[in-house]
């Protein structure tokens, strides 16, 4: 049921001028957040992670850098409550998602959209794939900024299966209308915080 023809191409045309938009918006904030990422901890400004999109492909997903520079020097591992590695300005700006901003520019490169399956590291999918059922198949689609698994609640510490069926239900029930809604959807549960979307 993977988006082919015409609705591909409207997808790819909501993504550039979502995308664009956004950029253009929320530079300040974006040049604000830089600034401040800098004056708060060592290290660079942006985190490029390995995910995984469409069809299982891995590229670098861009974020701002919300934890201490050496926060996986013993590996990978799942964000807490109370994470030590998240720096004091990385609390904040994860509470209201202002790190996931650079991500606007995977969606202009056409790496990731506004709307599908939020990516995992392959470190993960290799584990989900074995013990959750269809779990690959959230790769028909590329992975979104925001999803209909994000705005029903499920990101962060939340169940794999239980994501992956929202996801799985969003790509054999896409429409247009359905992204323009989860956007909305997305921006309005943003500023309710506590925990964003």
């Amino acid at each position: 049921v993977a988006l082919r023809g015409w609705r591909r191409a409207s997808k790819r045309v909501l993504d550039v001028i979502g995308a664009v938009c956004g950029l253009i918006l929320l530079s300040p904030l974006m040049m604000l957040m830089a600034v401040l990422i800098k004056l708060d901890s060592r290290g660079p400004v942006f985190y490029s992670q390995e995910r995984m999109g469409l069809d299982a492909r891995p590229f670098k997903m861009l974020k701002f850098r919300s934890m201490r520079q050496d926060a996986e020097r013993y590996g990978p591992g799942w964000t807490v409550e109370e994470d030590p590695r998240v720096t004091r300005l990385g609390r904040f700006i994860r509470r209201i998602n202002i790190d996931e901003l650079p991500q606007f520019i995977n969606v202009l490169l056409g790496e990731m959209s506004l709307v599908g399956p939020r990516p995992e590291r392959p470190v993960y999918v290799n584990q989900f794939r074995r013990s959750i059922p269809r779990y690959m198949d959230r790769h028909w689609e590329k992975a979104g900024m925001t999803g209909w698994a994000a705005v029903n609640g499920l990101r962060g510490d939340t169940s794999i299966a239980e994501r992956t069926k929202y996801d799985l239900w969003y790509i054999e029930n896409w429409s247009l209308l359905l992204d323009i809604k989860i956007i909305v959807r997305t921006i309005f549960n943003v500023f309710k915080l506590p925990n964003a979307y």
